[in-house]
């Protein structure tokens, strides 16, 4: 599949999910049939605490893998950038961390995910937040203008992560921090099983090997990278997906157990990083 028509498609489902969200107020599953549900995935990411801070819809909207907000290093006065922000959850999560001092961007290319979020936003009051529309491959903000980087399970869905990954880089201050959540695999896996589990566990995923998120990470000038699990999905809880698919699922079994999990990569940008032409240190 293109680049174009991946990214065509992520777009459609999230806003479909936007646009269920805004009129029955509840998120349903991120397929099309009960057997795509991504419950098991995206249950139980917030505490009672942080889900009371932010309105319901934002915590309806998150269809993410993990809770970078809790994992990530906040701190007073610093600027946050959210990448495919959604309806807003993590965003309106960080201002609150950062204070009035610092600011929250969300990056998102839905504009019916857009309309929810700066809905939150209104209801939440909180004020030192700016959502952005746009590509995480282009992302819409000069170089070296942020602090840290977080993501929900995002970047998998990239075609293009290569380029999700300079363009991280090349936003973040030096000394900068990349902390995200997302799905990753860990060893080697069949394609035909791969395939499938990511559409389960992912709804569109495209998940890396660890070990290619790491050099992807490396090649674009990353350093201190390190993948850290938060949930291994459990190969019984796709079973029913897995033999809707044609799979025998008992012979496949052993071959996936373990190896799709939910992780909270971390990185750094050099400082000082290298310089540019353009004067940047980049």
């Amino acid at each position: 599949m293109s680049t174009e028509n991946v990214q065509n498609e992520v777009k459609e489902k999230y806003a479909e999910a936007a646009r269920r969200i805004a009129t029955t107020g509840k998120s349903g599953c991120c397929g099309t049939s009960p057997t795509d549900c991504c419950d098991p995935i995206t249950s139980n990411l917030y505490d009672s605490a942080q889900a009371g801070d932010i309105p319901d819809a934002a915590l309806q909207a998150s269809m993410g893998c993990g809770n970078p907000t809790a994992l990530a290093e906040l701190k007073t006065g610093e600027t946050v950038l959210d990448l495919g922000s959604g309806g807003g959850i993590d965003v309106l999560l960080s201002a609150r961390r950062v204070g009035p001092t610092g600011k929250a961007y969300g990056l998102d290319m839905t504009e019916d995910m857009l309309a929810l979020a700066r809905e939150n936003q209104a209801k939440a009051g909180v004020e030192n937040v700016q959502f952005l529309k746009g590509e995480i491959e282009n992302i819409p903000l000069p170089d070296c203008s942020v602090d840290v980087i977080i993501s929900n399970c995002v970047i998998n869905l990239s075609a293009d992560k290569d380029r999700v990954l300079r363009e991280a880089f090349r936003v973040l201050k030096p000394g900068g921090r990349f902390a995200v959540s997302d799905v990753v695999v860990r060893g080697d896996v069949p394609d035909v099983i791969r395939k499938s589990m990511l559409l389960w566990v992912g709804c569109l995923a495209g998940a890396l090997r660890d070990n290619d998120y790491v050099g992807k990470l490396a090649s674009a000038g990353f350093e201190s990278i390190d993948i850290e699990p938060t949930r291994v999905y459990n190969v019984e809880d796709a079973r029913a997906f897995l033999s809707a698919e044609g799979l025998n699922f008992d012979a496949i079994a052993k071959e996936v157990e373990g190896k799709f999990i939910s992780a909270f990569v971390r990185a750094k940008k050099p400082n000082p990083a290298p310089c540019c032409d353009s004067g940047c240190c980049r």
